[in-house]
């Protein structure tokens, strides 16, 4: 990564992808005071394989032709749904408000033999868009939510553009995909790894703390709630992150772990259902991504296809 840049690596942690579903369009904050009702406990159905997952059991033959259709309990994900979370961060300038604005498009593409759904997300730090970004995912047969790569750029603080050098996918340059959360993610289970590209030093990995926790952010408060401790063994200096997630909506809150200077906070604070003509912005913008990236990172993106509009 370019000295130039603020982004740190535990940035693309901070919620990879956060973007999940509520059944409701909007939530107004006035919902935020933490006696607001609680979401009903939902119990994981028990699947052994899905216990234990980690990278090594990535086969392109686990994911059927509803790879796109991801309804795990612990990060669903709905086209056209918009996730708002705001916060604060240490991007070299002390702890400065930061946003983050996550969005599921209706854009899939094809990565590695697996058919992944298209996330959009911008990072707005201290007022200013410092990243925005597509990412990948699919879920297999045994509800496995996978992350198959992403294509991040970087903004300096004129708002020219400063590189993608955090790029990678999954079946180039040695890169794999990885488990962005298991189908029955329990405490006690081994770490996984969330991707594995070797060449740009990315090694996020995860593992599971604790369940039936209690948080509360601005749209609501959870009981169920799952902790799982993320961490990037080859940057050991960026230290580790606490990500909430609750069931039937996904991760909900950011906290700092052990280590690290960024010290992200982050807490869900809205979720929108996009209207027709949103979404179809939102998605110009992804495909505006998906375009630059053949020439920005040409060895990275050049064999493989362009995102379409899921059929």
């Amino acid at each position: 990564m370019p000295p130039s840049s603020l982004v740190s690596r535990v940035s693309r942690r901070r919620l990879a992808m956060a973007a999940s579903l509520l059944t409701f369009v909007a939530v107004p904050l006035a919902l935020s005071a933490c006696g607001a009702d609680e979401n009903a406990a939902a119990e994981p159905k028990v699947n052994l394989k899905a216990r234990t997952a980690t990278e090594k059991d990535y086969d392109p033959k686990n994911f059927t032709a509803d790879s796109i259709k991801v309804d795990n309990v612990w990060h669903p994900l709905r086209p056209g749904t918009q996730f708002v979370f705001q916060g604060r961060s240490n991007r070299g300038h002390g702890q400065l408000p930061h946003k983050v604005i996550f969005t599921v498009t209706d854009l899939t593409k094809v990565i590695d033999g697996v058919n992944t759904v298209v996330l959009f997300d911008r990072d707005i730090n201290n007022g200013k868009l410092l990243e925005a970004e597509i990412t990948f995912f699919a879920q297999d047969k045994d509800a496995n939510v996978w992350n198959f790569g992403e294509y991040p750029e970087e903004y300096a603080k004129d708002g020219s553009f400063d590189g993608a050098p955090s790029t990678w996918m999954s079946g180039i340059q040695d890169a794999q995909a990885g488990i962005l959360m298991r189908g029955d993610p329990r405490p006690g289970t081994p770490s996984y790894k969330q991707g594995d590209a070797p060449k740009i030093n990315f090694g996020d990995t995860a593992k599971v703390l604790k369940t039936g926790q209690k948080r509360c952010v601005p749209v609501k408060c959870f009981k169920d709630v799952l902790v799982i401790d993320e961490t990037n063994p080859l940057e050991p200096e960026d230290g580790h992150q606490l990500k909430y997630y609750a069931p039937g909506v996904g991760n909900v809150s950011v906290a700092p772990g052990k280590g690290g200077k960024e010290r992200e906070i982050l807490e869900l604070t809205a979720i929108h259902k996009l209207s027709p003509a949103r979404l179809t912005a939102m998605r110009e913008g992804a495909l505006k991504l998906d375009r630059r990236a053949y020439k920005t990172v040409k060895k990275v993106w050049a064999t493989t296809e362009r995102a379409v509009l899921a059929k």
